[in-house]
């Protein structure tokens, strides 16, 4: 599998302010990443830059989508690539209730209707399938209902930002099983999967989605990058304080021995 989204000493303001210092990331297609880091460090403002947001200015760096260089590109052109993604916070729509943009994002594709009528079933959302969008729902729902139109546009590269965040327990098992649907190829063989990136604080969500590699983000740079359960353990014992040493070190953590050599380096 070649690299699909390769990110490439990437600098960013919004409104003449630094908001990205020389990242560099790389997802491979078949891959599902997770973005890790604390507030404030830049997750978020590298999922907008990647999508294509007008607020968010490249000053130098790249962004390189199947070797194609999309760094210019809008927002709606980086969408037609197969790029989308299920913002934290997404505001209210009024107007346009969610099964006219389901409507719209599957067409005239029979399967895809059946199957998107089938997860409205499965997941008792037919309840507020007919409001405006996000209109009087609970993060949960907020959360579901993000999910659902992605799961209808079937994206190629999928980008989660903070699926995790306000959303109790029972909603959470509902989310994680939502996520796996949409990075699933095929139900029947689901190591073959789409690619995507999941931006998480709490790091709750990966307890219910499988995670190829773990990045960690600190002082709007990659701190860190490796095998996801060395990170989070190293996270749970130590904090992000542990991943700022890699970055001073240089050195990313991808199994047991580098995780000792950091710390013989010290």
């Amino acid at each position: 599998m070649g690299i699909l989204l390769d990110i490439q000493d990437l600098h960013v303001e919004v409104d003449g302010e630094s908001v990205l210092q020389g990242v560099n990331l790389a997802v491979p297609e078949g891959e599902v990443h997770a973005l890790l880091g604390p507030n404030g460090s830049g997750k978020t403002s590298l999922m907008m830059t990647i999508m294509g947001f007008s607020r968010y200015t490249v000053t130098s760096g790249k962004i390189l989508f199947d070797g194609k260089d999309i760094t210019h590109l809008g927002l709606t052109e980086r969408a037609r690539l197969g790029i989308a993604v299920s913002q934290q916070r997404p505001p209210t729509i009024d107007g346009v209730q969610l099964q006219q943009v389901l409507d719209y994002a599957v067409g005239s594709e029979v399967e895809n209707r059946h199957r998107v009528d089938e997860l409205i079933d499965t997941l008792n959302m037919e309840a507020f399938i007919t409001r405006d969008i996000n209109a009087g729902l609970s993060g949960g729902e907020i959360k579901r209902s993000e999910l659902l139109q992605l799961l209808a546009t079937r994206p190629r590269f999928a980008m989660l930002d903070e699926p995790d965040s306000g959303v109790d327990l029972e909603a959470l098992e509902k989310v994680g099983w939502m996520v796996n649907q949409l990075y699933s190829l095929d139900p029947q063989r689901p190591a073959l999967r789409k690619t995507g990136l999941i931006i998480t604080h709490t790091a709750q969500v990966l307890d219910y989605v499988q995670i190829d590699k773990a990045h960690v983000m600190i002082d709007h740079r990659i701190a860190s990058c490796g095998n996801p359960g060395l990170i989070l353990d190293t996270i749970s014992q130590h904090g992000y304080s542990a991943c700022l040493e890699c970055m001073q070190l240089g050195r990313c953590v991808e199994t047991d021995e580098d995780l000792l050599q950091i710390q013989i380096d010290k």
